[in-house]
C-alpha cells in the first residue's frame, strides 16, 4: 500500500474529548443556558416579565424537543450533523442581540434548541463509541465537562456586563461570536472524522428493540428534564428578587457552571465503583435536594445551594444516563439516546411553563420547585430497582 492509498489518520482519543467538549460548550453551554444568565438583564433593558421568560425558555425546549426527535431521521455522518447544529446554534445567538421582537426571538431560541439537541445526542453517540474502541471510558468526564465550562463562561460574560451597565444585546452578541468562533475551532476535527463516523440510524425503532427497561430509562430521564428545569431556567432570577447587586445574584448562575464542570470529571472515576445506574439514582436525589433548598430556605443562601446542588448534579445525570444508554443498546444506541433526549425535551418544555402559570404574585416558584423535587425523588427511587430484563 502506498502513502497515497493509506486511510486518513483519525483524530487520538484526547483531541476527540477536547473537540467534544468544545462542542457541548457551545451547544448546552450557550445554546441551551446562555438565556438563564440573561434573563434578568433583559428583564431590566426589555421589560420581560416571568411569564415571558417562561414562554421563551419553552420555545428553546421545543426545538430542543424538535431536535431530538429529528436527530434519528438526518441519516448523516454523525459529525456532519454535529457541525450543522454548532452552526445554527453560533448564528441564532448571535441574532439574538439585532432584534428586540418576541416573536423573532421565539424563533431564533427555538432554533438553538434544535442545533443543541443534534449537538448533544451525535456528541455523545461518537465520542463515547470512540473511546469505548479506544479503551479510554474515563475521557467522557472530560467531554461533558465542557457544558459546566460553558455555563461558566456564559455567566461570568453577563455578570461583567451587568457590571459594565451593557444590556442584554451586547451579551447576546457576545456569546453568538464565542459561539462561532469556538465552532471554527473544531471545524477540522470533526471533519476530519466524517468518512470514519457512521450514519445516524434513519428509524429509532431499528436501532433498539423497546421493553420496560428501556422504558423506564426514557421516563426517568424524561422527569430529570422537568426536575432540573426550573431552578435551571430561573436561579437568577430568583437571586435578583432578593439580592439587587449584580455581582451578588449574577454569581449563582457561574457557580451553578463550575460545579457542573467539575462534577463529570469526579463522576467518571465515581461510576467505576457504583455502576451507571446507582450513579444516576444517586445524583437524581441530590438534585432533589438542591432543588427544594429555595423552598426550605427562601434566602440567597438556599438558591446558592440549589445552584450548587443542581449544577453539581445535572450533567453527572446526563452523561451516566447517555453511558447507560449505551451499555443497554450497545452500538445502537443512538436511537435510544434520542428517544431518552426527547422525553428530557418534553420535561423541560413542561417545567417552565408550569412555573410561569404557577408564580405568585411576587414571583415565588415554591409550588414547581416542590413538584419539581417530588418528580425526581421518584425516578431516584425507580433507578435504583433492578432492571426487569437481561441486556
Amino acid at each position: 500500500m502506498t502513502s497515497d492509498d493509506r486511510p486518513p489518520r483519525l483524530p487520538a482519543a484526547p483531541t476527540i474529548a477536547a473537540a467534544g467538549a468544545t462542542a457541548l460548550m457551545v451547544a448546552m453551554g450557550i445554546g441551551r443556558f446562555a438565556f438563564t444568565p440573561i434573563l434578568p438583564m433583559m428583564q431590566q433593558d426589555a421589560g420581560l416579565s416571568v411569564a415571558q421568560g417562561g414562554w421563551l425558555a419553552s420555545a428553546n425546549y421545543v426545538g430542543y424537543l424538535l431536535g431530538a426527535l429529528t436527530a434519528v431521521a438526518l441519516g448523516v455522518p454523525v459529525t456532519s450533523a454535529i457541525r450543522a447544529g454548532l452552526a445554527v446554534i453560533g448564528v441564532a445567538t448571535l441574532a439574538m442581540g439585532f432584534t428586540h421582537s418576541l416573536a423573532a426571538w421565539i424563533l431564533l431560541r427555538a432554533a438553538a434548541g434544535v442545533g443543541s439537541a443534534w449537538v448533544l445526542v451525535f456528541v455523545s453517540a461518537w465520542a463515547l463509541g470512540r473511546f469505548a474502541a479506544a479503551g479510554r471510558p474515563r475521557l467522557s468526564g472530560a467531554v461533558f465537562s465542557g457544558v459546566g465550562g460553558g455555563i461558566t463562561v456564559a455567566g461570568a460574560l453577563c455578570v461583567a456586563l451587568m457590571h459594565r451597565s451593557a444590556g442584554s444585546a451586547r451579551a447576546w452578541q457576545g456569546l453568538g461570536l464565542l459561539a462561532l468562533g469556538a465552532t471554527a475551532a473544531i471545524w477540522p476535527i470533526l471533519r476530519a472524522e466524517e468518512g470514519a463516523a457512521p450514519a445516524a440510524p434513519a428509524d429509532a425503532s431499528a436501532a433498539r428493540g423497546w421493553d420496560r427497561d428501556a422504558l423506564r430509562l426514557v421516563l426517568c430521564y424524561g422527569m430529570f428534564g422537568f426536575g432540573y428545569i426550573i431552578p435551571a431556567t430561573f436561579v437568577p432570577a430568583m437571586a435578583r428578587q432578593i439580592v439587587a447587586d449584580p455581582l451578588v445574584f449574577g454569581s449563582s448562575w457561574p457557580a451553578f457552571g463550575m460545579a457542573a464542570a467539575v462534577s463529570t470529571l469526579v463522576a467518571a472515576a465515581g461510576s467505576r465503583w457504583l455502576g451507571n445506574r446507582r450513579l444516576w439514582a444517586c445524583s437524581q436525589l441530590m438534585m432533589a435536594l438542591g432543588v427544594a433548598a429555595p423552598v426550605a430556605w427562601p434566602t440567597i443562601g438556599g438558591i446558592m445551594i440549589a445552584a450548587l446542588l443542581v449544577g453539581g448534579t445535572f450533567m453527572v445525570n446526563t452523561m451516566v444516563g447517555m453511558q447507560e444508554a449505551r451499555a443497554v443498546a450497545g452500538p445502537r444506541a443512538t436511537g435510544l439516546m434520542a428517544a431518552m433526549t426527547a422525553a428530557f425535551a418534553a420535561g423541560q418544555v413542561a417545567g417552565p411553563l408550569v412555573a410561569a402559570l404557577t408564580v405568585g404574585p411576587r414571583g415565588d416558584f415554591s409550588g414547581s420547585l416542590a413538584l419539581a423535587s417530588v418528580l425526581l425523588v421518584a425516578s431516584g427511587v425507580a433507578l435504583l430497582r433492578p432492571p426487569t430484563s437481561a441486556r
